[in-house]
């Protein structure tokens, strides 16, 4: 169990960096600051999110790679503490985890009509939505 704390508790860090420098922070520091308040006055939660937020901007503007990590591994550190002390935390970081990570998308459908008229092709025919690598498969279609 205290692997999967410790795992939880590097992911909602490394989410909460992340967020810390995007334009949705405040719905995100609001949902951070609920989960670390138990028991403590939100405000002084809340002032310590924003002086982790002040130095990470800055640690990013100035390159300090070293810095940066320094902030993610301050609230990992806190995380696990929170989560090995308050167990219903977890499943309140889950979901806020849920909610920040990627959203399924649908997967994209194409449809591809072909008309080969005339002649007669004898090179490589490749059909497909995407390609890159810049290679040439065979030799291009030429009508001779």
């Amino acid at each position: 169990m205290e692997a999967e704390l410790a795992a939880l508790a590097a992911a909602g860090a490394t989410a909460l960096v992340q967020q810390m420098v995007t334009d949705g922070w405040g719905n995100v520091r609001d949902r951070v600051v609920a989960l670390f308040s138990r028991g403590r006055d939100e405000e002084v939660v809340q002032g310590e999110l924003e002086e982790s937020r002040t130095d990470l901007v800055a640690a990013r503007d100035a390159g300090d790679e070293d810095a940066a990590a320094d902030v993610e591994a301050s609230w990992r550190v806190r995380l696990r503490r929170t989560l090995r002390d308050d167990p219903e935390a977890a499943a309140e970081l889950r979901a806020l985890l849920d909610e920040l990570g990627p959203q399924p998308t649908a997967p994209t459908t194409l449809t591809v009509h072909n008309s080969v008229s005339g002649g007669v092709s004898q090179g490589v025919v490749v059909q497909g939505g995407t390609f890159s690598g810049g290679q040439t498969i065979g030799e291009p279609w030429r009508r001779t």
